[in-house]
């Protein structure tokens, strides 16, 4: 099977045969665009499993990069129930394929109620109950685009990188400190708001995303760090479905 993360910057992918991981690499989205063809090495697969966030023209793109080979493109949506997971959402198929598919990857390790946090272009906060049951989630912009939000907003607030502090004394202090302490809070909260559904007090969280080391260090909460759970997640969708 090829697998396919397609976020809205990046891509991630995989290889996997026998149920093996054999092949993984990670690519910006504008390679795709320019025909570069990142995958002319690779064998045909048997299948090609993909889940897309960035937008129709892209699963049109993708389609017509793998077009070459004789299996068809597989575009994961979100569905009422799959692989141990039931989906809440008022429109089950609204949900984004890679917070499903994260979600599923979450439920396959750990089997009680649990955050499953991605922190990449958009930072989702989802809750998943004891018996698998997804009960809603939080999308908030990703640490690097609040911090480019309000630089490319507010003229007065080019000032670097910034570092977290307590009481931030210059501007890219402040600026850092606010982003990573907004995006602390909101995970926070949700762990908060489980606890009151009378969930453990141990509730832990499923850590994956391009900026997870700026957060995970500050949780206070048990982290369990998965650099790759959307592409976990398809695999055992793949599986699951062969």
């Amino acid at each position: 099977m090829l697998l396919l993360d397609v976020g809205n910057s990046r891509s991630k992918w995989a290889r996997i045969e026998n149920r093996e991981w054999v092949q993984q690499g990670v690519v910006d989205n504008a390679e795709w665009k320019s025909g570069k063809r990142i995958f002319e090495l690779l064998s045909p697969p048997s299948r090609i499993i993909i889940s897309n966030v960035a937008g129709e023209e892209m699963a049109k793109l993708l389609r017509g990069r793998c077009s070459k080979w004789s299996a068809q493109v597989e575009l994961v949506m979100a569905r009422e129930f799959q692989c141990g997971v039931r989906n809440t959402y008022i429109n089950p198929l609204q949900l984004g394929s890679d917070r499903w598919a994260a979600l599923i990857a979450a439920r396959n390790r750990i089997n009680h109620a649990c955050l499953v946090v991605n922190c990449g272009t958009a930072t989702t906060v989802d809750a998943l109950s004891d018996d698998g049951e997804f009960l809603g989630g939080l999308i908030l912009p990703g640490v690097t685009l609040m911090q480019q939000s309000l630089m490319h907003n507010a003229a007065q607030l080019k000032d670097g990188e910034g570092q977290l502090e307590s009481f931030p004394r210059s501007t890219a202090d402040a600026i850092y400190s606010g982003v990573i302490r907004a995006t602390i809070g909101a995970i926070e909260q949700q762990r908060s708001a489980l606890k009151i559904l009378g969930f453990s007090e141990m509730i832990p969280c499923v850590l994956s995303g391009g900026a997870a080391d700026k957060i995970e260090k500050h949780l206070g909460m048990a982290v369990e760090r998965v650099d790759n759970l959307v592409l976990e997640g398809l695999k055992i969708i793949g599986e699951t479905s062969a």
